[in-house]
């Protein structure tokens, strides 16, 4: 699979504009000779920023919003397609402070309606595009202190139902860190409320973690908890977590197990965790290892309750750069499974593994000046 980008921009004293022109294929998905092909060439990105002052701004159009860890907002880049937002984002940041503010707004509509009657027309305001928001509202402020620092996180999503009805779900967010001595200490929290479908949210998600440098090597301990739905609660409530817009494959392990291709469903998870670096060669070698658990109680097909036991997981990424221009990575996973995680998820196996190879060529930009004319 290739991806391939052409990154347009321009700047002057109270403009910035940005422009990426994206191509994703598949090797081989059209023949050597061909007039037509279905490839996926689109718009990855195209907004403008006006600079009201020192410290205002407004950003509006197809945009990355991506913060923190990505745990709940994030570029998603992993995947080759990435993940982007129409909207519009009004921000404060002020770099003597260190402090930053923003307001992030979004409504979206489909083409199923054709114009010019697409505002009148009845059951026009319906938006039948899946796996996206109708409507967005967030509010963002992050302050960085003396080896530390906070964000608080506060969003509204406004989600179609079937039923031409809307959900509003909401999160809130508190992520921070701070270094005590030679330990990093940082994590986050993030509570889910309002309604999905008709029914309540109510859901959580708490993670921790302790990073340190035993003499060269730097070493992450961590948990995290993401709340499911028990298999006896017998509630319409919504009691798992969902990190809706986030960049999954960052978190729970490089095999995707959860939240991302076939999802845990109501299950969540609990990941324990351990990551470390080491310098092998002219590169890198990245170690993870993860222990999975349920997030929740989980029964087997005679009612009884299994193992909370889902799997251990161990990472292995390797990377170097060739030269500036040029990077490559090698990567190995592989799944040790329980049988917990076979009656969670049927036709999966206890052994399972995945590797891959990806090289980079990413230039450094070219910058072209412009000369004034005068007259």
């Amino acid at each position: 699979e290739q991806r391939s980008r052409l990154y347009i921009g321009y700047t002057e004293k109270k403009f910035t504009m940005k422009m990426a022109l994206q191509d994703v294929r598949i090797w081989g998905s059209v023949p050597q000779i061909f007039k037509t092909e279905g490839g996926n060439t689109f718009l990855s990105e195209a907004w403008g920023q006006y600079q009201f002052s020192d410290q205002w701004s407004l950003k509006a159009g197809r945009q990355i919003i991506s913060y923190d860890n990505q745990r709940f907002l994030g570029g998603l880049e992993w995947a080759q397609q990435g993940r982007r937002h129409d909207a519009v984002l009004f921000k404060y940041e002020n770099p003597v402070n260190k402090s930053k503010f923003h307001i992030g707004l979004a409504f979206n509509n489909d083409n199923d309606v054709a114009e010019p009657a697409f505002i009148q027309a009845p059951g026009a305001n319906f938006y039948s595009v899946g796996g996206n928001y109708k409507s967005l509202q967030y509010g963002w402020y992050n302050k960085k202190f003396s080896g530390g620092d906070l964000s608080v996180l506060v969003l509204n999503a406004g989600l179609q139902n079937q039923d031409s009805t809307v959900s509003y779900k909401q999160t809130y967010g508190l992520i921070g860190s701070k270094k005590v001595g030679g330990v990093k200490l940082g994590g986050d929290f993030y509570y889910q409320g309002g309604s999905l479908g008709g029914n309540t949210v109510n859901a959580f998600l708490v993670g921790a973690y302790a990073g340190f440098t035993a003499g060269n090597t730097p070493i992450t301990i961590g948990a995290e908890y993401i709340s499911g739905k028990d298999d006896d609660d017998a509630t319409t409530d919504v009691t798992n977590f969902s990190p809706d817009f986030g960049t999954n494959h960052a978190h729970n392990g490089f095999m995707d197990y959860f939240f991302v291709g076939p999802a845990n469903g109501n299950v969540g998870v609990t990941d324990l965790y351990l990551k470390s670096s080491f310098k092998v060669g002219k590169g890198s070698l990245k170690v993870h290892l993860h222990e999975f658990l349920t997030g929740s109680t989980q029964l087997d097909q005679e009612g009884n309750q299994l193992s909370s036991a889902m799997g251990t997981e161990v990472d292995f990424v390797y990377g170097m750069k060739l030269t500036e221009s040029v990077s490559l990575a090698v990567g190995y996973s592989h799944m040790f499974a329980t049988d917990t995680m076979l009656a969670l998820r049927p036709g999966d196996q206890k052994s399972n593994n995945w590797s891959f190879l990806m090289i980079t060529f990413k230039p450094a930009p070219v910058k072209l000046g412009v000369t004034p004319v005068v007259n």
